[in-house]
This record gives structure tokens, sequence and C-alpha cells, in this order.
């Protein structure tokens, strides 16, 4: 019976009792994206930084795992006149997304992290998951911003490109990355975060393989499906390559956090408080 009591006793510690399990947070950081237009030098890379924003919850299995729910907003651009590369240049294709996500992560500590009575008060931490977002690649066309996806650009849902198919505005993707956290008390903690987002799509700039006929395009989507499939100024033979079909698009975010702790423990304090004042019974 007194083993059963003891065993009792530590899960109750470690999972419960004075144990800072659950957080709450916002974020504010940068979004980009890498992909068929990403440019290739870093004056470019650095215009297409944007702005994002983002809330989560995080739920403290223990002081080594963590399991997080967050949503992002940002967007996303890339333009070919950017490039020092003539070719892309002579392709002169541009784009800009909105991005909205929603994503499940694991995180760990790798030092262990418990803000509560500032036992481990900082660690790096990796992470890995899962997360749907939402995209809609737009180009700037007449001093308009046109929607890409219903152009069927690459002759995506027509009957000539049975093997295309129009392209989901809604897609998965796998964010892995790293970040550092801090507890400045036993309730609020900052840090700062990375990741990379894998994603199953190559239409996050609406490229990805072969021109198509411009007189097809004309006849089934129309005159501005055919213009901005094709923006060289000169005509293109079906077939040539637009985009690299063979790597799908990715995009990365980066935030700065501060979040608060709440649960079982109740305590607001500074890091002079006595840590013998609370903690695991001992027997």
């Amino acid at each position: 019976m007194r083993f059963l009591i003891l065993i009792s006793a530590f899960i109750a510690c470690t999972f419960t009792n004075g144990f800072a399990q659950h957080e709450v947070g916002v974020s504010i950081g940068l979004s980009t994206y890498q992909g068929d237009l990403a440019p290739d030098n870093i004056q470019g890379s650095i215009g297409n930084l944007h702005a994002a924003f983002g809330g989560f919850y995080r739920y403290n299995v223990n002081n080594f795992i963590a399991a997080k729910l967050g949503v992002n907003y940002g967007r996303l651009s890339a333009d070919d006149a950017e490039s020092d590369a003539l070719s892309k240049q002579r392709r002169n294709l541009s784009f800009r997304s909105t991005l909205l996500e929603a994503a499940l992560t694991v995180e760990w500590n790798i030092l262990g992290y418990q803000a509560y009575n500032y036992s481990r008060v900082f660690s790096p931490y990796l992470f890995a998951g899962v997360a749907g977002f939402k995209y809609n690649p737009k180009a700037f066309y007449d001093n308009v911003w046109v929607e890409l996806q219903p152009l069927s650009t690459e002759g995506q849902g027509l009957a000539e490109y049975p093997e295309r198919a129009p392209y989901k505005l809604i897609q998965v993707s796998f964010p892995i990355g790293l970040g550092v956290k801090y507890a400045l008390t036993d309730q609020w903690n900052i840090g700062l975060e990375a990741g990379l987002r894998v994603t199953l799509t190559d239409y996050i700039d609406d490229v990805s393989t072969t021109y198509v006929s411009t007189d097809e395009l004309l006849v089934n989507r129309g005159e501005l499906a055919a213009q901005l499939s094709n923006r060289t100024g000169v005509d293109v033979q079906s077939g040539k390559q637009r985009g690299n079909a063979e790597n799908n698009d990715t995009y990365l975010i980066g935030m700065l956090f501060i979040s608060f702790n709440f649960g079982d423990n109740g305590l607001v304090g500074g890091r002079s408080r006595n840590r013998r004042k609370s903690g695991c019974p001992t027997f």
C-alpha cells in the first residue's frame, strides 16, 4: 500500500501539483517562401519577407515534452524581376498570396523547461508536426490583383491536359524547426522560434511545370488567362519549361512570442521566491 501511495504521489507531482501545464500566447514575426519564383540574391530575399502574426495554446506534458496548437497569418510573394538570372527576368512572372495556417506540433525541450518556481527557466527546443494552410496566389496585371488559380495558367482542368488537375487552395504542410524559451516569471514566458513548412503542393506561386498553348487557354479560359500564363512578351512553344515540378514549394515562419501559464499553481512572483515553498512531498 505504501508503494502505491508513493507512485500516486509521484504522478500527481509530475503532472499536476505546481506544474505550469497550460499556456496561451501571441506571436509576431516574419513569413517568406521558397519555390520556382524565389529570388537568387539577398536583396530579393529580404524584399520577400512579410509581417506575420499568430496565437497559440500549449499543453506541457512534462518538463521535456509539450504539444502546441497554433494559428498564424502572414503573406508570401516573389517576383522574377528581382532575380539575377536573365532567364527568370525574361519569364517575368510574379505572385503574392495571403497565408492562413493552423498547426499542431510537438516540442522537445532539450534541457527541460519548467517555469513554476523557476526550476528550469531556459531551454532550446525542437518541434515538428502537421498543419493545414490556405493560400490564394494573385498576379498584378493592369493595375489589378488577379486570382490565378481559376485561370488554369498551366492547363489545369483543361481537357487537353487530363493529367493536370486544378490545384486546391487549402493544402497540408509539415512544420519542422527550432526555438528557445525563457521564463520571465513563473507565469510569463518569452521565446523565439523559426520553422520550415514542407508542403504537398508546387503551386503556392501558381508555377510548376510547362507552358501550354496560348490558343487553348484563350478558347477555354479567356484572354486574361492567356496573358498571365505567358508574360515573356513573345510566343513560347507549348511544352517549354515554365517551372520545376521536381520540388514542391515551401514556406518559412519565424516568430517572437510571449505566453502566459495557467493551471494549478495559482502563483505569480519573482526570482527571489524560496524554491522550497513548493514541489513534491518527501517520504
